[in-house]
């Protein structure tokens, strides 16, 4: 029995397409749905920039607080979207959302340790990110899921990157 799922999502094109999917699947099962959105952290590049701009205590400040107030603002943008989306008929499916968490770290990983943490039954993903090809098949985060979980996964194909004739 499904009694929770852990959405993924990337915020990109394709996300309030996958959200459908994982609010018909909470309102199916009467399931609680929680939001993981995860961030890479920086690069090497963009630390060095801010070492020669920044001292150690601006820079200390800028680790704790500013990413704190970045993270949420990216978990309030997500619940606006989902607000956006579902317009004023759509409350009880907001209801159903326990949580929506943005979490820094490489995207598999942080999806699968939140869906161990929360002890989902389900993960729902979409088939690529916003930067993937449409000639790759499967994007990188979705596939290694797909991989290394330990509870079903369900997968939403994203129908707009096929080529015409293709079935």
């Amino acid at each position: 029995m499904i009694h929770s799922m852990l959405y993924a999502t990337d915020l990109g094109l394709y996300a309030p397409f996958v959200m459908q999917h994982a609010l018909a699947l909470a309102r199916t099962f009467n399931a609680d749905l929680y939001v993981v959105h995860a961030v890479e952290p920086m690069g090497l590049f963009a630390e060095s920039v801010l070492q020669s701009y920044l001292d150690e205590q601006a820079l200390n400040e800028f680790h704790s607080q500013g990413l704190n107030t970045v993270i949420a603002n990216i978990e309030q943008r997500v619940l606006d979207s989902f607000r956006e989306e579902l317009g004023d008929e759509g409350e009880q499916d907001l209801e159903r959302i326990r949580a929506v968490r943005v979490l820094q770290g490489d995207p598999a990983q942080v999806i699968l340790d939140q869906a161990q943490k929360l002890s989902v039954d389900l993960l729902i993903v979409g088939s690529h990110s916003h930067g993937a090809g449409a000639d790759t098949p499967l994007g990188r985060t979705a596939a290694r899921v797909l991989q290394l979980a330990r509870v079903p996964v369900y997968l939403v194909p994203l129908m707009e990157r096929r080529r015409k004739g293709d079935r």
